[in-house]
Formats: structure tokens, sequence, C-alpha cells
């Protein structure tokens, strides 16, 4: 059964690892590889990525993307979102701390920021605007 627009929002704003998938051109399959992201309900979805990334260079090419999110307790579920690619920016340190204490409790966020502050200081947002979803609950019936 689909999720109404509420419930594949909701969803999407958990904070769960996307499977983050991008063209690879005409005799490829997809780039498919995991990824930290956010999302609130009625906005855009942001990643963050190194710009030279095989993923952020395909980015450049094909203009858009796709993120899948599912569960499968207590029910198997899953949202899928894709759409253009709307803007970039460099990662601020705002944005790192955002999606940091999304994914990390905080006695592991502080080092993992401060790691990304050394290693990954040319991060950069990608932002997505949701045009295309695809949802369902396979246990709701």
């Amino acid at each position: 059964m689909g999720l109404s627009e509420e419930e594949r929002e909701r969803f999407l704003a958990e904070p769960r690892v996307a499977a983050f998938s991008v063209s690879a051109g005409p005799d490829r399959g997809p780039v498919t590889v995991p990824i930290w992201y956010q999302y609130t309900p009625g906005g855009e979805v942001w990643v963050l990525m190194s710009p030279t990334s095989r993923k952020a260079r395909l980015i450049e090419q094909v203009g858009r993307f796709s993120l899948m999110v599912e569960r499968v307790e207590p029910t198997a579920r899953y949202v899928s979102v894709e759409g253009p690619v709307i803007r970039r920016a460099p990662r601020t340190e705002e944005l790192l701390a955002e999606m940091t204490h999304r994914y990390l409790p905080p006695e592991k966020a502080a080092r993992y920021i401060e790691m990304a502050r050394q290693e990954l200081a040319d991060e950069v947002a990608v932002y997505l605007r949701p045009e295309r979803w695809l949802s369902a609950d396979l246990g709701a019936w």
C-alpha cells in the first residue's frame, strides 16, 4: 500500500542511511552507494560530498539523483525520491554539525566533526528538489 504525502515525507525525514543513485551513462547501471542525507518535510533534500568524487562528477553531468530509504520493522516500508539538483554550496560548519548530529550520538559527533574539518574540508552540499516519489508499506494490509 502506498504512503500518503505526509507519511512519506515524515518517513524520509527520519535519520536513515539512504541508497544514493546517479546515472553512470548509457552502457552502465547507476552508481549506487550509501549516504547520509538531510530532509525536512516540504523542503529540499541535501547531501554532503567531495566535489571531486565520482558521484559529484556524475551529478554535474546529469543534473539529478535519487535516494531510497527503507526499514524492515515493524513493517517493510520504503520511500524513494528523485529530482533535479537545484544548487550546490560549500559545506559550512552549521551544515556539518547538523548532518553529524543527525546520525551520530553526542559522544562520537565531536570526533567526527574534527576529522571532517581536517580531511573533508572541501565538501559541498548538493540540494535536490523532490520531484518524483515512490513509497509503500508492504505490511500495512
